[in-house]
């Protein structure tokens, strides 16, 4: 059985009290993040995807290549799988160089099926110096970058990332990221990677998939995902939006303008070129709404909106409020009190007032 060039995944996994029960149809480009609290599947599903675990009934397509299907007693092991895996543990080979790690990922690959040079990919994370070392003499984030480089030799169909920053601290992680944006923008092998870390899934997805315990509660591309008005209780307290923006100009006073398909946006001055994308996060604490444009208020974002839709949150008195600026959804939190007297609900226009703007990239 064939399937189409993205990644189709049915699981049911029972394990005593806790039950993974997955449909999901992620696509076959890009990062796809799967989010939420400890003890909601996350793991499991992506050890299920990578045939760690076997669930009973299973199904698994990559790129049209089936790995299990249960019904036509069809399963792949792992090691037959085309895929790249990394940890949160490095996990390198302690008595190879880095340069034998490496080797060690590539040499399970035929040769005409080879995808990438070990130079290149070397160059990409920026681990040329380093091949002569031994895991050893290698910081954190150094290790992990050689481990990424590992599975990427392996000429994988998809790469999996199991909270690969988790083991690392504040500045290591800072260190990493850019490397995992440049495997987003310069290769095409999907990844699937899994996060607690909301910082991290803004930053680095294109597609969410939320789960908790065990179910999926939301799927879709990211932003439009984040802005969703229904989040269960556990995604509410960090709810937000991200959107990709264009450096646009800057302005005499110390701020820089970044276009989206809902109007602009002004930060402090950046210094990357005029036409640069850039990422950033809206938190929905970080807006408030008025029924008229405000004349005599101190934030600079100020935008018209539409009202799409409200809904209760689990904190007692507060709504989350989800707009549309234009084509581009946002979130606002507000209290029960405010809804109420300015009469906010499905259609109304009014204005945003975006209080903080995070630079992701």
């Amino acid at each position: 059985m064939m399937e189409d060039a993205g990644i189709r995944v049915r699981l049911h996994l029972q394990r005593d009290a806790f039950a993974l029960d997955v449909d999901l149809h992620l696509p076959g480009q890009g990062i796809t993040a799967l989010f939420g609290p400890s003890g909601s599947g996350k793991t499991t599903c992506l050890r299920a995807i990578a045939g760690l675990e076997r669930a009973p009934g299973g199904y698994v397509a990559v790129g049209g290549e089936v790995w299990q299907d249960e019904a036509a007693g069809i399963f792949v092991p792992v090691h037959k799988r085309a895929l790249g895996v990394v940890f949160q543990e490095a996990s390198l080979f302690a008595h190879l160089s880095v340069r034998a790690n490496l080797e060690f990922g590539r040499k399970r690959v035929p040769p005409a099926a080879r995808r990438f040079e070990p130079e290149a990919v070397a160059a990409l994370l920026s681990i040329d110096h380093l091949l002569e070392r031994r895991p050893d003499r290698l910081s954190g984030g150094e290790r992990q970058r050689v481990a990424i480089a590992r599975a990427l030799l392996a000429s994988p169909r998809l790469l999996l990332m199991d909270e690969p920053l988790a083991a690392l601290d504040l500045r290591r992680k800072q260190e990493i990221l850019p490397y995992l944006e440049r495997l987003h923008d310069e290769l095409s092998v999907p990844i699937v990677y899994v996060s607690h870390a909301p910082d991290e899934v803004a930053r680095l997805a294109d597609h969410l998939v939320l789960l908790d315990a065990g179910r999926v509660v939301a799927s879709g591309p990211l932003t439009e995902t984040l802005a969703r008005a229904d989040l269960p209780p556990a995604f509410v307290d960090d709810a937000g939006v991200v959107l990709d923006t264009i450096l646009e100009g800057h302005e005499d006073d110390a701020l820089s303008r970044l276009a989206f398909a809902g109007g602009v946006l002004r930060v402090g001055r950046r210094h990357e070129a005029i036409g640069s994308r850039l990422r950033c996060r809206i938190h929905a604490r970080d807006v408030s709404l008025a029924l008229s444009r405000p004349l005599d208020s101190s934030i600079v974002n100020l935008l018209p909106a539409v009202v799409t839709a409200t809904a209760a949150t689990d904190t007692p008195g507060h709504v989350l409020v989800q707009l549309r600026m234009g084509e581009t959804p946002l979130l606002a939190r507000i209290t029960e009190r405010s809804r109420r007297e300015l009469g906010i609900g499905a259609g109304r226009e009014l204005w945003v007032q975006i209080k903080g703007v995070a630079l992701l990239r």
